[in-house]
């Protein structure tokens, strides 16, 4: 099969599994939350889901990849299947057996000590989802996207039917129903949205029972394990320092800000914000899912340089059309949160383009990850995280939240350019630098075009924006349309 197509079709199907389920989120959950919230009730939501995007990394510490490393082409895959689910299982345990001896602490300094039961249910939604996806690793490795797609969606459907019916329906029917009020605490509040989280995950690990006890195949195999964490270890920094570029901004803003600019409504606002940019989140995700067992399996074919740089491209034409659609529709998109939120909607273009930055530094790093230079890339997100720190410590005390998205910008750029550079010396892929370069200029080109008619014609800018998505279709069809040809057609 023609491996552009077999890639993409791979990510449309994970987009079942990834973007579906999250799009239904943004769909329902977001307007929900920011319309049944408060702004510093939705902060508290932003913040704790800041800090599972930082333990999940720490909690499956590069597993994932070095499970597709070392078992693609491998006759032992039972045996590294059991030997890293195992490892998983014992870490994520352990996780959840310190944080509730260390809950009082832990609460404390997270400025949680009034509930610290969020704690305790965030710990066990972040262990189980470690834990989980191993078994999701397992899935994708073996190419059944249909299954993994499949739980996916019911894990999202559970978790939204019981957002409902508790923030909803219990909080609505609470002094009416006397069975409401033996299963409903209304002073619990936010806290629902990580009970109805838990046990959606909790669904989900059951859902992938057979995964799970499929590692009664194999055996356990402690120096094999040794051999993976040695390969892991370094994405287990990249990971972490890839997570601070992406979450630290939301758990400090509230410890930079003085108090007199209500940090946590602040911290609500950007997360809200945030999740408009959601279209280019899912499809980056979807991306990466399918793309990173398929760079591994294409690795030992003669054509595989050249296949890698038509990735690049291919990866980036769509994410520059969904840039391009949000951002000439933003009055659009902003409907999808509360009135009270949408003041801070102007950052939404800025976290569209770090988003997509992402992607395109995710196609990059495949260089050391065949080369084995796994540390080498550890210190290039180390680097991007280093800017980050810096950039929210100086800059958010005085300009907010506007500062953490400039700095999720300005740290991806920096990345890219210094991958790309190492890549050239260690990895060389003939990426089309020349025409990518015309393709990212044009749209961003559209993109202010439509801003500046914004502000100075009304009437100009409700029918510019079809003729420049048009005009983008068409640049893209003529500059592509040989390699359209070449891979779609085939």
């Amino acid at each position: 099969m023609n491996p552009i197509k077999q890639l993409f079709g791979q990510t449309a199907v994970y987009g079942m599994g990834i973007v579906l389920p999250r799009f239904l989120n943004f769909v329902f959950l977001t307007p929900f939350y920011t319309r049944e919230f408060q702004l510093g009730e939705y902060g508290v939501i932003t913040e704790l889901y800041a800090y599972v995007v930082l333990l999940l990394i720490v909690l499956t510490y590069g597993m994932e990849t070095g499970f597709f490393r070392f078992a693609s082409n491998s006759e032992k895959k039972d045996t590294i299947y059991k030997s890293i689910l195992i490892s998983v299982f014992s870490t994520s345990a352990l996780f959840v057996i310190l944080i509730n001896i260390f809950l009082k602490p832990v609460s404390g300094l997270l400025q949680y000590s009034g509930n610290p039961e969020y704690i305790q249910w965030l710990a066990l939604i972040v262990a189980l989802d470690a834990f989980t996806a191993i078994p999701f690793a397992r899935i994708r490795l073996m190419n059944k996207a249909k299954r993994y797609a499949t739980i996916r969606i019911v894990e999202i459907v559970v978790n939204i039917g019981l957002n409902l019916f508790f923030i909803k329906y219990c909080d609505e029917n609470y002094e009416s129903a006397d069975w409401v009020r033996r299963i409903y605490n209304p002073d619990i509040g936010v806290g629902y949205v990580l009970i109805s989280n838990l046990v959606a995950t909790l669904v989900k690990t059951i859902l992938l029972l057979p995964e799970i006890l499929a590692v009664k195949r194999g055996s356990f195999q402690a120096v094999l394990l040794r051999k993976i964490l040695k390969y892991s270890y370094p994405l287990l920094i990249a990971g972490l320092a890839g997570a601070v570029n992406e979450a630290l901004d939301r758990t400090l803003l509230k410890h930079l800000m003085d108090s007199e600019s209500n940090p946590m409504e602040q911290l609500g606002i950007y997360g809200a914000n945030y999740k408009i940019a959601v279209l280019m989140t899912l499809y980056v995700q979807a991306f990466r899912y399918a793309a990173e067992p398929f760079f591994f399996s294409k690795s030992s074919e003669r054509n595989a340089r050249e296949l890698y740089a038509d990735v690049m491209k291919f990866y980036l034409i769509p994410a520059l059309m969904i840039f391009l659609v949000v951002t000439l529709y933003i009055d659009v998109f902003k409907l999808f949160i509360g009135v009270n939120f949408r003041e801070g909607v102007f950052i939404v273009p800025i976290v569209l383009m770090a988003n997509l930055l992402i992607g395109v530094f995710f196609n990059l790093s495949i260089w050391y990850k065949l080369t084995n230079k796994t540390l080498i890339g550890a210190v290039l997100v180390i680097t991007g995280a280093l800017i980050t720190i810096i950039i929210n410590v100086v800059f958010v005390p005085v300009y907010g939240y506007v500062a953490a998205a400039w700095g999720h910008l300005v740290c991806y750029t920096v990345m890219i350019l210094l991958s790309y550079l190492l890549s050239r010396k260690q990895f060389y892929i003939p990426y089309d630098l020349r025409r990518l370069s015309i393709y990212f200029v044009t749209i961003v080109g559209f993109f202010y075009i439509d801003k500046a008619l914004t502000l100075s014609n009304n009437f100009i800018v409700d029918w510019i924006k079809p003729i420049l998505i048009i005009a983008a279709l068409t640049m893209f069809y003529i500059g592509e349309r040989k390699s359209f040809k070449k891979y779609i057609s085939t």
